[in-house]
């Protein structure tokens, strides 16, 4: 059951803790980001990030949506609420059958039509990536929400490449220059919010810094349509359950109580 895990009623999100027992964990994530219980955020340093168009290598659906590989360490995240240097690893997206769904983290109980993430290993202070994820500060995801309106210009360089990974497994080139950069809100919006949480993905280790930022980036009808084109099987599988099709449709996790952790929010 470990190796299949996915978002099929039968090895979907409600399932997971039987082979990821920290998936019931008290810091799990995504959450649900209530504005009235946030509180401000007081850091010395401004968030940076130093992204490089060249740091991309290729996109792979890993049979849980689509997820882009970086060069390690080429891209650097820094400042906000991190105490150290977080170098790119990977970024993938969550999305959901219809428009009005597919986000993780939800605003005011707002959810939105997907969410991007940008993963980050905290190499300043762990030697490895495996190391990273036995602590509570070992990654840092960067949320970014999506709502339909204009097509995305740099996620079109991603969303050309679909057709050629429609199945589990399948891996293709990105051609340079891709800058992550331009897949956050410009300039970084009006702020993020910020707390401690888990990968929302098994094995859901309770490891990551997020930053969700506020402001969400438009991607077009047909950008999300091109998500929902790819398969969770690979080509000469079923899928284990009959009502997908085996198209990744709703590949989100839903939202765990935040329970005693605290939102802070920069403006």
């Amino acid at each position: 059951m470990s190796s299949h895990w996915g978002y099929c009623q039968s090895n979907g999100p409600q399932t997971w803790a039987q082979s990821f027992p920290v998936a019931a964990g008290d810091h799990q994530s995504p959450v649900d980001i209530r504005r009235i219980d946030v509180k401000n955020l007081s850091c010395q340093n401004k968030l940076k990030w130093n992204y490089t168009p060249n740091c991309v290598e290729e996109v792979t659906n890993t049979g849980h949506g689509w997820q882009v590989r970086a060069k390690h360490n080429t891209s650097i995240l820094s400042g906000g609420p991190l105490q150290e240097n977080y170098g790119l690893l990977q970024f993938h997206c969550h999305w959901g059958k219809t428009d009005e769904e597919g986000s993780e983290h939800t605003i005011d109980g707002i959810q939105y039509a997907g969410e991007l993430h940008l993963v980050h290993w905290n190499f300043s202070k762990y030697s490895s990536i495996a190391e990273a994820f036995e602590h509570p500060d070992g990654l840092c995801v960067l949320g970014v929400l999506l709502k339909p309106g204009r097509k995305h210009e740099e996620l079109e360089k991603i969303i050309k490449e679909l057709p050629k990974i429609e199945f589990k497994n399948q891996t293709t080139p990105i051609s340079p220059p891709f800058d992550p950069a331009k897949l956050l809100p410009s300039d970084g919006g009006s702020g993020y919010f910020t707390y401690k949480g888990s990968l929302t993905t098994p094995p859901c280790s309770e490891c990551v810094i997020w930053i969700v930022f506020k402001d969400p980036i438009e991607v077009s009808l047909e950008q999300l349509k091109a998500f929902r084109s790819l398969k969770c099987c690979n080509e000469e599988e079923s899928c284990p359950c009959n009502n997908c099709e085996g198209l990744l449709e709703n590949n989100f996790r839903p939202t765990f109580p935040i329970g005693k952790r605290e939102i802070l929010e920069s403006l």
